[in-house]
């Protein structure tokens, strides 16, 4: 008699829960079913189309420390051969430019401390920012706090003011002194004046050409790969195989709610968001990408009162995309384009936190390749009057801010989108000081994993999600009952390939 298939369920088909839904058909007989509250794949990992123009929501390198991740991606899109055009499927290499906009000003990011540099700070804010930074190497603050803190320490507090303080703040729209230094640990690393000096003295001998640049602090890498379509394409790639090799995505499905008994999760109930028929899925395994507080919430036990009012704290920032269609910029270099992928609107004059020029992403992006394709970023909370704002008032906002810091000409706007997206950052304040309980409550039901980054409240990246994935299959496959293997990604200051023995 032919043993019965167990079941996954997967909630969200963003890259942490198409990764695991490949590895559970690669290497175990479990069958995944995926569900999709949206009717898109991808996550804020995914590809907008406008008009044969696309748009990739906040930018995504595909660039990892870890081979393991590497390896993966290059074997679902493998790196694009002599004649780009000759295949679609293929991930382009990309060489890597981004600097922060200041005072009509352009600064390389991260700093190099080259001549221009020095020259656009002047000598005056050159002092201050040494000796502030001289104090940071002889009196730090410790314990770190906070964000504020943690940036001071690393770069002196007149650095902190005048290229780190106003960017961190649009984003996560509170002073940085109320944000736990534990963000910069995972987004920042081992970046540093120190580290920013020593890339700069490298870059002097020459770029690197390994596409690996293992030896480098992820912020400094020279090249990126890239889907020739932008990161939607890897996703809708993956998904296509997921489907081939038997699994099942369910997109316009949201799980209402979870069923369990004596510790273990034993269904899910799930609206079809287009008929509105509900129905039961029971299965052996769950993998969790749902907002943390929407999981609590959909609980059919009765939570603790202190679980909930944790729950009920966490924050997360939404997400706004203004993609600009355009003759050209006003900004230029030698009366040239600019070649950078993304820039950094450091002015905090304007609300836009960051543009995207996405021609330098990859050229097939754009319909027309004579355009210019820009993406501007906007990031709030969805009770915040911007959020509620028409597509074409909040269009004319932004363009109002491009010109006024003098980045673009409003005759040579062609066409515009406006793309929204809730729940893009999960916040390092609220509740969040609290979470481990959260984790410790839902670390009990044995048969929940939860992964990617608002699975997790944790501001991962791609790589770090596809890693949790990739983990808690390993458990499963390998009988391995705790999960402090998948908590412990892009908790330590270093990827596990880096680590000292």
């Amino acid at each position: 008699m032919t043993k019965k298939a167990k079941i996954a369920v997967i909630i969200g088909a963003g890259p942490a829960g198409l990764t695991a839904a490949y590895e559970l058909l690669k290497n175990t007989n479990i069958k995944p079913i995926i569900l999709e509250k949206s009717s898109d794949l991808g996550g804020i990992s995914k590809t907008l189309n406008f008009k044969g123009n696309r748009i990739d929501l906040g930018g995504h390198r595909f660039f990892s420390k870890s081979d393991r991740v590497m390896k993966w991606w290059l074997d679902i899109l493998p790196i694009q051969g002599s004649n780009e055009d000759s295949s679609d499927e293929i991930m382009l290499v990309r060489q890597r430019k981004s600097r922060i906009y200041f005072a009509k000003q352009f600064f390389d990011y991260p700093l190099s401390f080259s001549q221009d540099t020095m020259r656009k700070l002047g000598f005056s804010r050159l002092v201050r920012i040494g000796f502030s930074y001289l104090k940071s190497l002889a009196f730090p603050i410790k314990p770190e706090k906070n964000l504020e803190e943690f940036f001071i320490n690393r770069f002196g507090k007149e650095l902190y003011l005048t290229f780190f303080k106003s960017y961190t703040e649009k984003v996560w729209g509170v002073p940085c002194n109320h944000i736990s230094a534990e963000w910069g640990a995972q987004r920042i690393k081992g970046l540093s004046i120190k580290k920013a000096i020593e890339h700069f003295l490298t870059q002097l001998k020459g770029t690197q050409s390994s596409i690996s640049q293992k030896n480098i602090e992820t912020s400094l890498i020279e090249k990126f790969l890239y889907p020739k379509y932008g990161p939607g394409q890897m996703w809708e790639t993956v998904a296509k195989k997921v489907k081939s090799m038997g699994g099942k995505i369910d997109i316009n499905s949201e799980v209402k709610k979870f069923h369990i008994k004596n510790n273990k999760i034993i269904a899910v109930e799930v609206i079809n968001k287009k008929s509105n028929k509900i129905r039961k899925i029971k299965a052996d395994y769950f993998f969790s990408t749902m907002p943390v507080q929407e999981l609590i919430s959909s609980l059919s036990i009765k939570v603790p009162d202190e679980i909930k009012r944790i729950s009920s704290g966490l924050l997360y920032r939404d997400f706004i995309t203004v993609g600009l269609l355009l003759n050209k910029l006003k900004l230029t270099e030698n009366s040239k384009p600019i070649k950078d992928n993304w820039i950094y609107i450091q002015d905090p004059e304007v609300r836009v936190g960051r543009m995207q020029i996405f021609n330098n992403w990859s050229p097939h992006l754009v319909e027309d390749k004579s355009k210019i394709w820009i993406g501007l970023e906007y990031v709030c909370y969805k009770t915040d009057k911007i959020w509620s704002l028409s597509n074409k008032e909040m269009a004319n906002f932004a363009i109002s801010e491009m010109e006024k810091i003098g980045v673009i000409d409003k005759k040579e706007i062609l066409d515009y989108t406006v793309a929204k997206m809730e729940k893009t950052y999960p916040a390092y304040f609220g509740t969040y000081s609290q979470f481990g309980k959260i984790k410790e409550y839902l670390n009990k039901f044995e048969n929940l994993f939860l992964i990617g980054r608002n699975g997790m409240h944790k501001y991962n990246n791609q790589d770090h999600s596809m890693l949790t994935a990739m983990t808690a299959v390993e458990n499963i496959k390998n009988n391995v009952k705790t999960k402090e293997n998948i908590w412990g990604i892009n908790t330590e200051q270093e990827y596990h390939e880096e680590k000292k023995n």
